[in-house]
């Protein structure tokens, strides 16, 4: 196995982990990150997000080749738009998953590029203009 293939294997198995969390026992730890200008109910918005990253992660793993920018398009936009979730945690000073103070909040911030440049960078996805296919 490739390491492309690898690193996009470890990430969808790893979104394909933090849906199935999100709707089982780290549920109400999710509930800290949704932010309060979210018109849905907080768990609610739990549920939801969890059942994307379930889809994502298996995409991830499942896709075929012709098909892999895509998800790894979507998946790097997907955590583009669950960042101000963690933005709001640090900010409303929320504990969760071991984040119990500001500095592992804020550090935990520098996270999401990563995932972002993961989930591209394992699907071979080039940016030159956005994100759109």
């Amino acid at each position: 196995m490739n390491r492309a293939k690898l690193a996009r294997a470890a990430l969808g198995g790893l979104l394909v982990f933090a849906g199935v969390s999100h709707l089982t026992f780290a549920r109400r730890a999710f509930r800290a990150q949704v932010p309060d200008w979210v018109p849905l109910n907080r768990d609610l918005t739990v549920v939801a997000s969890g059942i994307a990253e379930i889809a994502l992660g298996a995409s991830l793993v499942l896709t075929n080749e012709p098909n892999q920018a895509l998800a790894g398009k979507i998946a790097a936009a997907f955590f583009v738009a669950v960042f101000p979730g963690n933005l709001s945690q640090y900010v409303n000073r929320r504990s969760a998953f071991g984040l119990d103070t500001d500095q592992k909040r804020f550090a935990r911030l520098f996270f999401q590029p990563a995932l972002i440049y993961w989930a591209l960078k394992s699907t071979h996805t080039k940016l030159t203009r956005g994100i759109a296919p």
